[in-house]
């Protein structure tokens, strides 16, 4: 299965929540959620609104997450099933695995609008994790790790402006970030509560134990 390449904002729409693909256009009065918050489609707004129960409400929560990550499918099944290795709760341990993606960290930490952005500062080699060249968005930084931008890449546009749009929504108190350096910090591994994502992940827990 490729990657989805479409109309993001469909994918906003069709879970009824914002995914925070588009950078700052989901903070504005042009998002697609604050505009027509219904689902795509010609019936879109006939539709009835109905009640999601038992399979249904299951796969809207795994599909809330995967698209949020930008993860596909077999993707998400091996996160899930690292998730159910290891101790704890397997849900929230779920999301943990997500959130220490280093194309997550870097839109958490600011140096990018969204995280479709991020991915693509990861793959062009922006940044180094612990003095080291990394590329690959789905990189796990554990804690103590180091993301740095480099220096030639300091100036870039997209960066500076993503560094003035984070100061709205702030930075997660499990990371840290140091402006003069340019250099973000995993300083703890993040709690639920650290997550700021509105999903029922104890559901997709139960879609995948059938």
């Amino acid at each position: 299965m490729a990657r989805y390449a479409g109309p993001v904002c469909r994918l906003c729409r069709r879970e009824g929540m914002k995914l925070f693909l588009k950078g700052e256009r989901c903070y504005a009065e042009k998002c697609a959620i604050e505009k027509r918050n219904v689902p795509p489609g010609q019936q879109g707004r006939r539709r009835r609104p109905t009640k999601v129960m038992g399979y249904g409400s299951q796969l809207r929560e795994k599909q809330k997450v995967k698209r949020t990550y930008g993860v596909l499918e077999s993707q998400f099944r091996r996160y899930f099933a690292a998730a159910e290795r290891q101790r704890g709760i397997t849900g929230e341990t779920l999301l943990q695995l997500l959130e220490r993606r280093l194309d997550n960290v870097v839109y958490r930490l600011g140096l990018a609008t969204s995280r479709p952005q991020a991915r693509q500062l990861v793959r062009h080699g922006h940044l180094r994790v612990n003095g080291k060249r990394a590329d690959v968005p789905s990189f796990s930084l554990k804690a103590g790790d180091a993301v740095t931008v480099k220096e030639r890449s300091s100036k870039k546009p997209s960066i500076v402006y993503a560094m003035e749009e984070v100061k709205g929504r702030g930075i997660p108190g499990w990371l840290e970030f140091d402006a003069s350096t340019m250099t973000g910090r995993v300083a703890t591994l993040p709690t639920r509560d650290e997550i700021n994502l509105p999903v029922q992940e104890q559901l997709i827990v139960e879609l995948y134990s059938k």
